[in-house]
């Protein structure tokens, strides 16, 4: 995949530019790119990871390709609580599939998200997994994990090809909105 596939995965999961959102296990940024093309500089980004040597490189690719974006690295583990602000919307590529049990990361990760937030997820479109992608789940593993954990309207938005697991899909499932007792 290049920078284009990246952008195409998420582009119909971003309704308009700006926004305060962060890209989980952002890894060196491909997906942290994407987000930053597609919101613009009146968008605000939270790179999240574990790795400091990925956080460097993909914050001297973002300052190269989109130095307008203003992006704020967070060297942690999505796995736990996060001193962040409520996130207009949120990416996670390819990062769930390292976890077997996901409902209590995605818990976590729904409840930063504003009333009716968007979570954007980038998979592979398997559920049987290898030494590298031990636990990937499909678009319809997904969607019974994101209703399991309080999101609601599920959708497809873009598949693409791989030479690794097949292919990769992008979905995006909201926040329970306000009032919704969630």
């Amino acid at each position: 995949m290049d920078h284009h596939d990246h952008v195409n995965l998420l582009r119909s999961g971003i309704a308009r530019p700006g926004g305060t959102w962060a890209d989980f296990g952002s890894g060196q940024g491909a997906f942290t790119l994407a987000l930053a093309e597609l919101i613009g500089p009146e968008g605000l980004i939270y790179s999240v990871d574990k790795s400091q040597s990925a956080l460097e490189q993909q914050q001297r690719a973002l300052q190269s390709r989109f130095p307008e974006v203003e992006v704020h690295y967070l060297k942690a583990d999505f796995t736990r609580p996060l001193n962040l602000p409520l996130l207009d919307g949120l990416v996670i590529a390819n990062a769930l599939h390292y976890l077997k049990d996901k409902d209590k990361t995605v818990t976590l990760l729904r409840d930063a998200l504003e009333p009716d937030g968007r979570f954007l997820v980038v998979e592979y479109n398997t559920d049987r997994g290898n030494h590298w992608v031990p636990h990937p789940f499909s678009f319809p593993t997904w969607q019974r994990i994101a209703r399991r954990n309080g999101l609601h309207g599920t959708e497809l938005l873009a598949t693409t090809p791989s030479s690794f697991l097949g292919s990769f899909y992008s979905a995006l499932s909201h926040a329970p909105a306000a009032g919704d007792g969630e």
